[in-house]
């Protein structure tokens, strides 16, 4: 369960939770139901969170058998607290990416597979010389494990090293979007298509880029969008030594990815939990400080609909994680796929009002 300082322990009623009951509850059940079925097979996760509780298990078994509606069932099993904190919350989406299977003219930037010497530390952090927390270390020949490479080690180190490219896009800049939203939909010249799905990462802290853009005075903070980012990186170039690598090289996380043929990945890109994603629905939440499957009602004003902010109150499901999501009062909301919902997850940057769903009975475990 959370931290005690993360909720308030004093109940909601439902009633005090404006919009919560209007809102389309039964396609809520429905994409808790796909949390459920991965906690109760005990399936992989992408990486891990916080083990589900007793009462939240109950829940889920609950939820595969229930043929009422969804407000009867979140009524029934779950009790409102509202989350400690000023909330905040952004938009991710999974791109889409014209892309060729071989190195090519206009296409020679690698999409990088996990190496076979990556260890995932998810319980242990290894400490850096600089104090980092690292959560990926490389296994030595001798069985030791050091610290893995940063972002400017490997993109400086022969890519050949890390086995075939998957495929290759356009420039650092495509890849490095690909890597920050964690999936991808490859796009290729002969019209076939391949889907990329997480698959670790070199354990570097995250460092976000747009906030050094806006910091160093090269962008303005309200002009931030995601077009605006991308454009101002290509100005400043790419090649060695240039002002936009060197940029985004300040960021030392960088992911890998496997190709995802698999019948989850048709629903949509998988997040940390392991199971499909759902737009509007599917939430990145702290994985330190919450388990997967919680329900969060977040309500707000923000441009989710067009460019303009209007009312936004929605029952989410935390099935995902992010290297920049930290906080209890802290999320990222999945948009879907391609221009559109990059255009618009790429303006949502604004506070929200968060209230978590816990299984009854957990407020006094």
């Amino acid at each position: 369960m959370p931290p005690p300082l993360s909720v308030d322990p004093n109940a909601l009623s439902f009633g005090e939770l404006e919009g919560l009951l209007s809102d389309d509850l039964g396609t809520a059940l429905q994409v808790f139901r796909r949390s459920a079925k991965h906690i109760l097979t005990q399936a992989a996760q992408q990486r891990p969170a916080l083990t589900p509780s007793k009462l939240l298990v109950n829940s889920c078994d609950a939820a595969l058998s229930h043929t009422g509606g969804g407000a009867e069932f979140f009524l029934r099993w779950f009790s409102p607290h509202r989350v400690c904190g000023k909330g905040f919350l952004t938009g991710y989406y999974e791109v889409e990416v014209e892309a060729r299977r071989c190195e090519a003219p206009g296409f020679r930037t690698p999409v990088l597979s996990r190496p076979v010497d990556l260890v995932t530390l998810n319980d242990t952090p290894m400490i850096a010389a600089d104090g980092a927390a690292l959560t990926s270390a490389r296994r030595r020949p001798d069985g030791g494990l050091e610290p893995f490479s940063e972002r400017r080690e490997i993109e400086d180190e022969a890519s050949g090293r890390y086995g075939p490219p998957l495929a290759y896009v356009r420039d650092r800049v495509e890849l490095f979007l690909m890597q920050v939203q964690g999936s991808a939909r490859l796009r290729f010249g002969d019209g076939s298509t391949a889907a990329l799905t997480y698959d670790g990462r070199n354990g570097h802290p995250y460092t976000s880029i747009g906030r050094l853009l806006i910091a160093r005075g090269l962008v303005p903070q309200a002009e931030m969008t995601l077009e605006t980012l991308k454009q101002t990186l290509r100005e400043l170039g790419q090649e060695p030594g240039e002002a936009g690598r060197l940029l985004m090289q300040e960021n030392k996380s960088y992911v890998f990815f496997r190709i995802d043929d698999s019948p989850e990945r048709g629903g949509g890109p998988i997040g940390g939990q392991g199971c499909a994603l759902t737009p509007l629905r599917s939430i990145a939440v702290d994985r330190g400080l919450w388990c997967y499957g919680l329900p969060f009602f977040i309500s707000g004003t923000i441009p989710w609909e067009s460019g303009a902010p209007s009312r936004f109150a929605r029952l989410m499901i935390a099935q995902d994680t992010g290297s920049a999501i930290l906080g209890a009062a802290r999320a990222d909301l999945y948009f879907g796929s391609g221009a559109t919902a990059g255009r618009l997850a790429g303006g949502v940057r604004h506070e929200a009002d968060f209230v978590v769903l816990l299984p009854r009975g957990a407020e006094g475990s």
